[in-house]
């Protein structure tokens, strides 16, 4: 009887055969489904969130459980195969899919258990932000999470994090307590601050450089279940005052407020006035987390300015807060984003943004700033290897379009000189999470500074081979700075 076989990228960027009977091999060993395109599931698995990706692996394999992993990444390092791993799907660069390899999916193990008492969280890889909040606020809890509730967790976390809590807590790994990890020689670990402390260090805003998470825990504080915020939005010929105000505001704001200040075009939605459709306004994404009978001292910066064209603004559920802008970010769109840190507002990088957005030329394009200053700033710098502890804003050129956009180089260029506009204010810093895949290892080193090469030191100690390398890659063999 004839073997069949089927080739797969391997990690040097070779093909690898690989028969059926060693295939077979696999999938006796997993509780999780070994999936091929065609079979059941497939597509649903190897569907991501930005549409500008196009690549499909050869083979998906779903675990169920860490043991899953275990033999996943020892089939993928003994036989030389290009691996990559995809927890929500939601990253920009697509680091979910190597062409051609074996894509491990971990939307299967999406478990959650909250320690009410204790205020833990124990979360699955698979899980999405909703998952977690919903299963936390029911409890009156939450941890530092995105604002788009189809993120995945492991990612965002992975990354650094952040979201509308950060300016009260820090990043997601502040409140990061322990993970459980398999690592390239196929040990199932756990690290914190104790146990495997340099890991644990490394996996802190390293990416999925040094492991697969299999479980993550994560410290609870008392949020919600009711926040106040919303959308409440002035138009763009208003910009000088809007923004001129969101400095002044900003610098003087509880940490239990953040606000997003973004400059876009009016959606065509029912709560918009049907004249401001497609028209350049200035909105804010406001929610206030802190307690409700403070609500009109702590937004009334915002209040004062009259006359909106649109003010959502009310109390509402954390949860329903935390997919407000859901629809802002539709699947299966392209996406092309730029972003920076800044350690302030300046005048000139508030002017700078208005001018930008003022000759944009993509219709769905958006211009602003995270305010994020507050408790992540109190860390020392090497306290993760996220760094970025001089961030107080983040600041971005944001482009989307439809997959058939006939001027999608032209507005993918013009969003990459804009970019080159706004660096002159950074920190140097920036969100490894909203890095596009044409940013390469000249990129990713400043986005570590001085804790780079303490990043590369536990590369080679837990992954030598670089068998983890479908991501933002920092590899074993980088040279110091």
């Amino acid at each position: 009887m004839s073997t069949s076989t089927i080739e797969i990228a391997g990690r040097e960027g070779e093909r690898v055969r690989l028969t059926s009977e060693q295939l077979a091999e696999l999938a006796v060993r997993v509780e999780g489904p070994l999936l091929r395109p065609g079979d059941d599931g497939w597509d649903e698995a190897v569907l991501v969130w930005n549409g500008m990706v196009a690549r499909t692996p050869a083979l998906v394999l779903r675990p169920t459980t860490a043991h899953d992993v275990v033999a996943a990444v020892g089939f993928a390092r003994d036989h030389g195969l290009l691996l990559s791993i995809k927890g929500g799907g939601h990253n920009i660069a697509g680091t979910a899919i190597a062409e051609g390899g074996l894509m491990l999916d971990k939307s299967p193990m999406r478990h959650v258990t909250v320690e009410p008492d204790a205020r833990l969280a124990h979360v699955g890889p698979g899980c999405l932000l909703k998952h977690v909040d919903q299963a936390t606020q029911a409890h009156g809890l939450a941890t530092v999470l995105g604002f788009i509730s189809e993120t995945g967790v492991a990612g965002l976390t992975l990354g650094g994090g952040l979201g509308y809590l950060t300016r009260r807590f820090g990043w997601t790994v502040d409140n990061l307590e322990e993970v459980e990890i398999v690592t390239a020689d196929g040990n199932i670990r756990t690290a914190n601050r104790e146990e495997n402390a340099d890991l644990f260090w490394a996996i802190r805003g390293g990416g999925d450089n040094f492991g697969v998470v299999t479980r993550f825990t994560f410290r609870l504080h008392e949020v919600g279940p009711t926040v106040y915020g919303g959308l409440i939005a002035w138009p763009f010929e208003r910009a000088d005052e809007i923004l001129r105000a969101y400095q002044t505001f900003t610098a003087e704001a509880p940490r239990e407020l953040a606000v997003w200040l973004v400059l876009l075009r009016a959606p065509a939605a029912p709560f918009v006035p049907e004249e401001w459709h497609g028209k350049r306004i200035c909105a804010m994404s406001v929610c206030y987390s802190g307690d409700l009978d403070d609500v009109d001292e702590a937004l009334a910066p915002i209040w004062a300015l009259r006359d909106p064209i649109v003010d959502l603004l009310r109390q509402q559920p954390y949860i329903q807060l935390q997919s407000y802008l859901d629809a802002t970010e539709p699947k299966g769109n392209h996406y092309y984003w730029k972003t920076e840190y800044l350690a302030e507002l300046s005048d000139d990088s508030l002017s700078t943004t208005r001018d930008l957005f003022a000759e944009c030329p993509i219709p769905e394009a958006q211009i602003g700033f995270l305010h994020l200053g507050g408790a992540l700033n109190e860390h020392a710098w090497d306290d993760g290897a996220v760094g970025n502890r001089d961030a107080r804003f983040a600041t971005g050129v944001n482009g989307m379009w439809e997959p058939d956009e006939p001027n999608a180089d032209t507005f993918r260029q013009w969003v990459h000189e804009a970019w080159q506009r706004l660096r002159p204010f950074s920190t140097g810093g920036n969100y490894i999470n909203f890095q596009t895949a044409d940013e390469d290892e000249a990129r990713i080193r400043p986005t570590y500074g001085a804790n780079f090469d303490r990043l590369v030191q536990v590369k080679r100690k837990y992954d030598p081979d670089n068998l983890f390398r479908a991501n933002r890659n920092i590899r074993p063999q980088a040279r110091a700075g």
